[in-house]
C-alpha cells in the first residue's frame, strides 16, 4: 500500500470491520520505537449540541440576566 502526498492511506474493509473503524470513528496514532500503531480513541460520545455548548461557553460579553435578555429577545 502506498501513502498519496496528503499521508493519506487506506485501511482495508477486513481490518476496518475487525477493529470497529465506522465512518466518523476517532483514532490516534503512537510510535513504538519503528512502528507505528492506530487505534479506535475510546470516550464516551457527546451529542452534536453538547459539543457546541462546550465550544461557546465563557464567550458571553455582555453581564445581563436571563430574564433582561428574554425581554430583549422576546420584547416585552
Amino acid at each position: 500500500m502506498r501513502m498519496t502526498s496528503k499521508g493519506q492511506v487506506t485501511i482495508p474493509l477486513e481490518i476496518r470491520t475487525r477493529a470497529g473503524l465506522l465512518p466518523h470513528t476517532e483514532v490516534e496514532f503512537a510510535m513504538r520505537g519503528e512502528t507505528v500503531t492506530l487505534r479506535k480513541v475510546q470516550r464516551a460520545p457527546r451529542s452534536r449540541g453538547a459539543q457546541l455548548i462546550e465550544r461557546m461557553r465563557g464567550r458571553g460579553t455582555v453581564k445581563m440576566t436571563t430574564d433582561e435578555i428574554m425581554v430583549l429577545t422576546r420584547g416585552e
